[in-house]
C-alpha cells in the first residue's frame, strides 16, 4: 500500500503532479542535450555558470564565421518557454531552434535557464532572467567574463526574445529596461514575442468563455506563482501593468498562431501598448493552420522556416 507521502494532491495531466510531501513529478520537459558544434551548420554553443551561488547558467551560442568582415554579431537574449514550470535551456526543441537561429540569422544568443517553479515560484524566474541581463551588460566595453561576449557580440544591437512563457519574460526585462534607465550597459534596440502567455479574467477577441483550456491556462499560472493575485496579476495580464509603457526598446515584433488559445492575447497586446502611450512600432504576424509554439517541434514546416526568417531580418536591422 502506497504510504500518504506518495498521495497525489494535485495533477495537472501530462504536465505536472505533485504529491502530499511536497514532491513535484514533471511529465513532460525532461530531456536535456549536450553542448558542442553542431554538425549542420557549424553552430558552437556553451553552457556558462554566471552566478555559482544559484546558480545560474545560460547556454550560449556562436554562429560559423560566414564573412571575415563580419567581427560582431547581433546579440540575443532569449528565455524558453514551458509555463513557468518545464522545460530549459538545454531541452531539445530549444537547443535544436536556436542553433537554426544562431546559423541563420548570424546571432550570438544567450539562452538564459533561469530556476522553475513550483520549486522556485514566480517571480524568481523574473528576478534570474534580470540577473542574466546584468551580467550580458558586463560585457559592453569588451571587459566582461566571457570571451564570445566580449569579441563577437554587438552590444549596441541587442534583442530579447522568448516564446510562450517565456514572451512574458521576455516582455517584463523590456519594461524593466526602460523603467530602470539602464541604457549604458543595455542597449536594447527590439523585442520579439513568439506565442506569449498573457492572460485576464476578461475575455478578448474571440476567446470563448467557456473553453476548458482556459481554466488551465489559469491553472498552471497559479501553480507556477501561489502568491499572485490571479489571472489579472500585471506579471501575466499586461493590460494591469502601469508600467508597460516603459518598454525599453523602439520596435516588437509578435507572432500569432490561428489555433493557439493565446492568439488573441498576442493582438490585445499592440492595443495595449497603444493605449498607455508607448511609442515605438509594433508587427504581428499570425501563422495560419497551426498551434502553440509549432516552431519548436516542425522546425521544417514552410511557416516555422519563414518565422525564423523573419526573427533574421529583424534582429539584423533589415525591417
Amino acid at each position: 500500500m502506497d504510504s500518504s507521502s506518495d498521495q497525489i494532491i494535485r495533477e495537472i495531466p501530462g504536465f505536472i503532479r505533485i504529491y502530499k510531501d511536497g514532491r513535484c513529478q514533471k511529465l513532460t520537459g525532461n530531456d536535456t542535450v549536450p553542448t558542442g558544434v553542431d554538425p549542420d551548420n557549424g553552430v558552437q554553443s556553451k553552457d556558462v555558470v554566471i552566478l555559482p551561488e544559484t546558480p545560474l547558467s545560460v547556454r550560449l551560442y556562436i554562429p560559423k564565421p560566414q564573412n571575415p568582415t563580419v567581427k560582431k554579431h547581433p546579440l540575443l537574449v532569449y528565455y524558453h518557454g514551458g509555463g513557468f514550470i518545464i522545460e530549459s535551456a538545454a531541452s531539445p526543441p530549444y537547443h535544436n531552434f536556436l542553433n537554426l537561429i544562431a546559423a541563420e540569422s548570424g546571432a550570438v544568443i544567450v539562452s538564459v535557464d533561469y530556476r522553475r517553479a513550483p520549486e522556485h515560484p514566480v517571480p524568481v524566474c523574473f528576478d534570474d532572467s534580470w540577473e542574466a541581463i546584468k551580467w550580458v551588460g558586463q560585457h559592453v566595453d569588451g571587459n566582461g567574463p566571457e570571451p564570445w561576449l566580449n569579441e563577437l557580440a554587438d552590444h549596441g544591437n541587442m534583442f530579447f526574445a522568448g516564446d510562450s512563457a517565456g514572451a512574458t519574460i521576455a516582455h517584463h526585462m523590456a519594461i524593466r529596461v526602460g523603467s530602470e534607465n539602464l541604457t549604458r550597459s543595455v542597449r536594447l534596440k527590439g523585442v520579439v514575442l513568439l506565442h506569449p502567455y498573457f492572460w485576464g479574467s476578461e475575455r478578448v477577441g474571440s476567446e470563448p468563455e467557456d473553453n476548458p483550456s482556459s481554466a488551465l491556462v489559469g491553472e498552471i499560472w497559479k501553480l507556477a506563482h501561489p502568491g499572485t493575485s490571479g489571472v489579472d496579476d500585471p506579471l501575466i495580464n499586461p493590460a494591469m501593468d502601469p508600467k508597460v509603457s516603459d518598454l525599453g526598446c523602439s520596435k516588437v515584433l509578435v507572432f500569432v498562431a490561428e489555433k493557439d488559445l493565446l492568439k488573441d492575447r498576442g493582438y490585445y497586446y499592440k492595443d495595449i501598448l497603444g493605449k498607455n502611450g508607448w511609442n515605438g512600432d509594433v508587427e504581428i504576424i499570425e501563422d495560419k493552420g497551426v498551434d502553440h509554439v509549432f516552431f519548436l517541434f516542425n522546425p521544417s514546416l514552410d511557416n516555422a522556416c519563414t518565422l525564423r526568417k523573419r526573427i533574421g531580418t529583424f534582429v539584423n536591422g533589415h525591417d
